[in-house]
């Protein structure tokens, strides 16, 4: 599955982004930033208050417990201010 950082996630993980192969018990975009976190300290770094990370699957936003099932592409990011 590709996986997109964006911004400080992108920073702090650094990378863009990475294809990755999901072990079946990650179901949900909550999951996949939990799983995440176990890969090394740039990523615990990065999603060290997943409260405030934001996703989109397939560039629809989701909420946390959205299912990962036939995604192709999973974006994170910061949460996002308008003006």
């Amino acid at each position: 599955m590709k996986i997109l950082y964006f911004a400080w996630i992108r920073e702090r993980v650094g990378k863009a982004e990475e294809e990755l192969s999901l072990p079946a018990t990650v179901q949900t975009v909550g999951d996949l930033v939990q799983w995440l976190k176990g890969h090394g300290e740039e990523y615990a770094y990065a999603f060290d208050n997943p409260k405030v990370v934001r996703a989109a699957i397939d560039r629809v936003h989701v909420k946390p417990e959205a299912k990962l099932a036939g995604a192709r592409e999973i974006a994170l990011f910061p949460p996002m201010t308008g003006g």
